[in-house]
């Protein structure tokens, strides 16, 4: 449950504080996009980082990343992904090609990222430079593995359940139940209709 809980993005910070001794598992994100070069024929994704985590200790943590030489670099990091995919657009129309060349580099990228349903829009990479109690599974697979066990213990254990709720790890517990359901029905929802939804009253 600890490894499960360590593994889910919107919970993080609650997981954190609760195990001081445990490292910080994402690293937050801005403005993720895929870009082309139009000479090279190329595409990638790129991703901006705050001000407060540019800096070479990130930079080393985010492994299958380079700075974007393009960019001044000084004050916050623009990022690259150092994978890049064939795209030929003549006349800026995308061949067939290219968009299966996009998909399956979008699939294969989107597996590395977390969101956090919010008023703000919050993206993460998950880093794969650590090797300890990390679960390679998509945040909606944790979540039910979370909600299924919580419910085992409330139906076959309320005892165990009462104790860890009284614990230290009490706050770490009423978070996930607070903010599972809504970051669950966001994800299933757009896993199921391919749509963005957003809380009401989201500005960029």
């Amino acid at each position: 449950m600890t490894d499960i809980f360590y593994n889910i993005s919107y919970i993080h910070r609650a997981f954190t504080i609760t195990y001081g001794n445990m490292a910080e598992l994402f690293i937050p994100i801005l403005e993720p996009r895929f870009v082309y070069d139009k000479t090279a024929e190329k595409g990638w994704f790129e991703i901006k980082l705050e001000p407060e985590h540019s800096n070479p200790r990130t930079l080393k943590r985010l492994i299958g990343y380079g700075l974007d030489p393009i960019y001044d670099n000084s004050n916050f990091y623009t990022l690259r992904r150092n994978k890049k995919f064939k795209w030929v657009a003549p006349r800026g129309v995308p061949t067939h090609e290219s968009l299966q060349n996009l998909q399956a580099y979008h699939k294969k990228t989107r597996k590395e990222l977390r969101y956090i349903y919010s008023p703000n829009s919050l993206w993460y990479v998950k880093r794969k430079d650590l090797q300890n109690h990390i679960i390679d599974k998509s945040t909606l697979t944790l979540t039910i593995g979370a909600m299924h066990r919580l419910s085992e213990l409330s139906r076959y254990n309320p005892q165990t359940l009462s104790k860890h709720l009284t614990k230290d790890a009490s706050w770490l517990l009423t978070e996930f139940i607070n903010k599972s359901i809504y970051q669950f029905i966001d994800q299933i929802s757009s896993e199921i209709t391919g749509n963005d939804f957003r809380v009401t009253g989201f500005r960029d």
